[in-house]
C-alpha cells in the first residue's frame, strides 16, 4: 500500500521512525519518504547513514516542531500517509516540566490533525502507549488526551475524509526510555547490583520488528476512529534483570513518581468498546461505529482488563534472551 506513496514520519529520527524507515525503503518503492523532526543533528545523522542508499533520492528531511502548524502545513503537501510518533516521553521531565509536555503532546497532536485536514492526507496513524489507560503520570494523561483527539478528528474531515486511528502498544525492546538499554550497560561495567522499584513490576513488551509490522497492517485495516491493540507478552522486571545480567544482586529502590505497578493496554472501563481478533483487539469509538469489525469480530468479557499484571503470556528469562 506505501507503494508510489508519499509517507511521512512525526519524530522521525526516534526509535520508531529510524526503523520504519528502515522496513519501507526495503521492502516498498514509495514516492517520497519525508522524515520531520526537530534534533538537526539526529537528522544528519541519519543522512550520513541513509546516504548510500539506492532511495535516498526519495528521501526528505524538514526540520520543524509539531507545535508549530504553519511548519507542519508546509511538510503536509501532497503528503498520501502519516505517522506520528513526536512525544516528549520521558516521564521524570515531563513532570518536572508540564507545560511543555502539553505543548508537544496535546497541542502537537491538535497540530497534526490541522494540517492533516488542511493537506488532505488519505490515512494517519498516531502512537500511543499503555500509559495513556488510566493514567498516573503527566506523560500518560498528555497521550491519552492526543488518542481522544486523534479519534475525534474523524468528525472533522467532511468531505475531505482524511481518516484518523491510533496504534497503542506496550514497551518497545531497547527503545528510548526502556530499562533494558540500562540493564545491558550496568552489565557491561560489571555492575554488582541492578536497581528495581519494585519486585512484583510488570510490563508489555513488543520488539521493534513487531511494532513496525503492527503499524503497517494497522494501516491496511483502518476505517478510521479505531485503537489497535496489539496482542503482546509481558514480562516480569526481575525475570528481565536476571536474564540480562544473572551475577548481579537485585536492590529495591521504590517506585518513582509517576510509575505504576502494572500497566494496561485497555482498561475494564472500556471493555464493552473493545472487540477482539486472534492476535489483536480493537478499541472502537461509539460516535465512529464500524460494521466491519462489529461482524467479523469476537466482544471481549464485560469488566475484562488487558492488563501486564494478568496477561496470559509471559516471557521466561530464554525468552527474554532470544529477543535480545
Amino acid at each position: 500500500m506505501f507503494n508510489s506513496k508519499s509517507i511521512l514520519i512525526t519524530g522521525g529520527t526516534g526509535t520508531f521512525g529510524k526503523y520504519f524507515l528502515d522496513v519501507i525503503v526495503n521492502k516498498y518503492t514509495p514516492k517520497k519518504i519525508i522524515i520531520f523532526s526537530r534534533d538537526e543533528y539526529k537528522q544528519f545523522k541519519l543522512q550520513e547513514k541513509m546516504s548510500s542508499h539506492p532511495k535516498f533520492k526519495k528521501l526528505r528531511f524538514y526540520l520543524g516542531d509539531v507545535r508549530d502548524v504553519d511548519r507542519l502545513n508546509m511538510a503536509f503537501r501532497e503528503v498520501d500517509y502519516v505517522i506520528h510518533a513526536a512525544a516528549m516521553k520521558q516521564i521524570p521531565s515531563t513532570e518536572k516540566e508540564p507545560l511543555e509536555c502539553i505543548k508537544t503532546n496535546i497541542n502537537g497532536a491538535e497540530n497534526v490533525i490541522k494540517a492533516a485536514i488542511n493537506n488532505k492526507v488519505k490515512k494517519v496513524i498516531a502512537l500511543s502507549t499503555d500509559k495513556a489507560v488510566n493514567p498516573v503520570n503527566l506523560y500518560g494523561a498528555t497521550k491519552l488526551a492526543s488518542d481522544k483527539l486523534f479519534v475525534s478528528a474523524n468528525l472533522l474531515s467532511g468531505n475531505i475524509k482524511t481518516k484518523f486511528s491510533v496504534v497503542r502498544y506496550g514497551n518497545v525492546i531497547s527503545s528510548r526510555g526502556s530499562v533494558i538499554p540500562i540493564f545491558l550497560e550496568l552489565k557491561k561495567n560489571n555492575s554488582k547490583y541492578i536497581p528495581i522499584t519494585n519486585s512484583e513490576m510488570t510490563r508489555f513488551v513488543i520488539t521493534k520488528e513487531e511494532a513496525i509490522q503492527f503499524v503497517i497492517d494497522s494501516f491496511k485495516i483502518m476505517n478510521g476512529g479505531e485503537v489497535f491493540i496489539p496482542k503482546i507478552p509481558s514480562v516480569n522486571i526481575i525475570d528481565l534483570a536476571k536474564a540480562i545480567h544473572p551475577k548481579a544482586k537485585i536492590k529495591i529502590i521504590g517506585i518513582r513518581q509517576g510509575e505504576k505497578i502494572h500497566e494496561s493496554l485497555f482498561s475494564k472501563e472500556e471493555s464493552h468498546l473493545v472487540r477482539q481478533y486472534k492476535k489483536l483487539y480493537v478499541l472502537v469509538s461509539p460516535l465512529l461505529p464500524n460494521k466491519n469489525i462489529e461482524k467479523n469480530s469476537k466482544k471481549v468479557s464485560l469488566n475484562f482488563e488487558y492488563n501486564s499484571g494478568t496477561n496470559l503470556k509471559f516471557l521466561n528469562k530464554k525468552e527474554i534472551l532470544n529477543l535480545l
